[in-house]
């Protein structure tokens, strides 16, 4: 299913949107990495729910969606050694006319006039004094590792980036997320630069409802997510939710019971992901990569660790390869668990970047415990039931 491959025109890099285009490994393109320090200014203040008055507690609990996230993923980066053989692409600011190509004309001006104060931009989305900005360069920093990749500066790219976006929608922010920064870096790589078909990809634990509604309708691009199921938001991410209209199809949820873990989801990825993918041939990859599935992260039940991750991506940069000449984008989505959480990511940077001189290997913060935990080495009864019952729906659309 899906139509064949069109090769289209690549436009110039926007400039300062490239620092160096090769690694140091003698002139082959390398691995992208976006990050811009101003990503952790955006302030998403305390952790409150309903209470917006006051604060109960005599210490306060900072909001579960912080800077240091981000910043501790970035400083592993450093220490490892990894961002030393990375090519640094400069974020910038998204402009209404990217922002358009998804979000409605009254939402831009909303979370423009927002910013002035800071407040809520949706359904529990704060966004503090300024945050337009940031947004804007959270959404241009996917946008400028799909530049980068797309005029051959680099082989792939790993935006982190901040605030996320899947979960945004047309007219309105959700769950943490502003703009959709997948969806925005999607059409840019369409009207830039003539990109025919796409994969993206959401493995963040709760299901990516902005990406699934900006290309429900569109052939163009497959949208596959593995989350856990009935988890956030309610109602979106179901079986039966395959796309509509000249999109049917191209919408593959596969909702996963808590504790899956790493055998689950790597058995997700033989059965669905895989020959799905495969038969699709996309001309470019796109990962929204949420490292909230992981065994201590507050918001999710999956279990997943550093392995799991280093898999998926290994799987990813396969497919990728296959079809798209390797050029895959991987966007920062979630991932709640300070301690834990940056490792995922760098985890999955340093398997982007492979085996390199100079480069420290991430560690498994969780021990032993990781590879012996039956979630990492057995496929379980319930897991093994959800998969079948989105292979039966899969099969109506895809040869599995």
């Amino acid at each position: 299913m899906g139509q064949p491959a069109v090769a289209g025109g690549v436009m110039s890099q926007p400039e300062g949107s490239m620092a160096d285009p090769t690694d140091r490994s003698g002139g082959v393109p390398g691995v992208g990495l976006v990050f811009d320090d101003r990503y952790l200014t955006h302030s998403t203040g305390l952790a409150l729910i309903d209470d917006r008055e006051g604060y109960p507690f005599a210490e306060p609990v900072p909001h579960v969606s912080g800077p240091a996230l981000v910043g501790r993923a970035k400083h592993l980066l450093d220490l490892a050694g990894i961002s030393d053989r990375m090519v640094r692409v400069a974020a910038y600011p998204a402009a209404d006319e990217a922002l358009a190509s998804y979000h409605t004309p009254e939402y831009i001006e909303r979370v423009g006039a927002l910013s002035a104060t800071g407040g809520d931009a949706g359904d529990g989305t704060p966004l503090g004094r300024g945050g337009d900005r940031i947004a804007r360069l959270a959404a241009g920093g996917a946008m400028a590792a799909v530049d980068a990749m797309m005029t051959d500066r680099v082989r792939a790219a790993y935006a982190l980036v901040r605030p996320p976006g899947h979960h945004a929608m047309a007219d309105r922010g959700m769950g943490y997320c502003i703009y959709n920064n997948a969806v925005v870096a999607a059409r840019h790589a369409q009207r830039a630069h003539g990109v025919d078909k796409m994969l993206v990809l959401d493995w963040d634990v709760h299901h990516g409802n902005g990406t699934q509604d900006a290309f429900a309708a569109d052939p163009t691009v497959l949208f596959l997510s593995l989350h856990q199921e009935d988890l956030y938001p309610p109602g979106w991410g179901g079986f039966d939710q395959v796309g509509r209209g000249p999109g049917e199809g191209f919408t593959v949820n596969v909702p996963l019971p808590a504790g899956t873990g790493n055998r689950g989801y790597r058995e997700a990825f033989v059965r669905i992901v895989e020959p799905v993918a495969r038969q699709f041939a996309p001309d470019l990859v796109i990962v929204s990569a949420g490292q909230d599935g992981s065994v201590v992260d507050p918001l999710g039940r999956m279990t997943l660790t550093t392995g799991g991750y280093r898999d998926m991506t290994t799987q990813m940069m396969g497919i990728a390869a296959e079809s798209a000449a390797g050029r895959l984008v991987v966007v920062q989505e979630g991932g709640y668990a300070p301690t834990y959480a940056p490792y995922c990511t760098a985890a999955i940077v340093e398997t982007l970047v492979g085996g390199a001189e100079g480069v420290e290997a991430i560690p498994e913060p969780y021990g032993a415990r990781a590879t012996s935990m039956p979630p990492s080495r057995e496929l379980g009864l319930d897991a093994d039931r959800a998969l079948e019952l989105a292979v039966t729906t899969v099969r109506r659309y895809w040869d599995l």
